[in-house]
């Protein structure tokens, strides 16, 4: 098993690096977040192992019964990919270093509130619906800057860039159509100048688009199963508002 998950890694670093190269990229401003949602602790060592460092959880609830276990390695870093509920930042505050999913004001201002209460900043994306669908979460594009005005007033958070799924069965322009959107935006929003705003990250890309996602400019992509191997829910549908993540 261990070798498997060593020969998926290596695999996945092949293909970002041939993506990298057809898009005149260098590898190294590419990261690869290893989404673990379901994920057992076995895999999660082997992936550490073959020497990943960055991990993003799905849900409150399996960040904080993860992160304690995986504490003798002070070298990880754990991001916050899923839908956040105001009523879970308390949890994820405690544990991530970058929260993907910002996608509405509330949601800011509860941050906020209880990054005051702890003294500490944190650094976060905001999520963007490019492919305007309803099962999906997510700000409109069109309120999007609005949104990244609204959210740079808080001087606990900054925001570094932007996230998106590509769209749901889509076909490949459909897909890379999404990810354009978002590096338009993300160049919209750089030419404000807004205090705290970064707009550094686009954090793009999932098992089956990650290659594309790359061409488009992402810097962070987000891959689960073509790591560890199929779950009984794939990959996408942790990320449509029917899942309740």
């Amino acid at each position: 098993m261990s070798h498997l998950v060593e020969e998926n890694l290596k695999a996945v670093r092949q293909q970002m690096a041939l993506a990298c190269q057809i898009s005149g990229r260098k590898a190294e401003d590419v990261k690869l977040l290893l989404a673990t949602k379901t994920v057992p602790l076995d895999k999660l060592h082997m992936a550490i192992n073959a020497g990943e460092t960055l991990f993003g959880e799905n849900k409150a609830q399996e960040l904080g019964d993860k992160y304690p276990l995986m504490q003798q390695y002070n070298q990880l870093q754990w991001h916050f990919i899923g839908h956040l509920q105001s009523n879970k930042v308390k949890d994820v505050v405690k544990y991530a270093t970058l929260v993907h999913s910002v996608d509405r004001l509330r949601l800011g201002e509860a941050l906020h509130k209880q990054l005051l209460k702890e003294n500490k900043t944190m650094d976060i994306l905001v999520q963007v619906n490019t492919s305007y669908e309803a099962s999906k979460f997510g700000a409109s594009p069109e309120l999007t800057l609005e949104l990244v005005e609204q959210l740079s007033h808080y001087e606990t958070l900054t925001i570094k860039g932007l996230m998106t799924i590509g769209k749901l069965n889509a076909t490949i322009e459909e897909t890379r159509s999404c990810f354009r959107l978002l590096k338009t935006l993300q160049a919209q929003i750089k030419e404000k100048g807004f205090p705290r705003v970064a707009m550094d990250e686009l954090s793009m890309g999932m098992s089956g688009d990650f290659e594309i996602a790359i061409e488009e400019g992402a810097t962070i992509i987000r891959v689960g199963t073509t790591v560890f191997g199929e779950r009984y829910l794939p990959d996408r549908q942790y990320w449509q508002k029917q899942s309740n993540a």
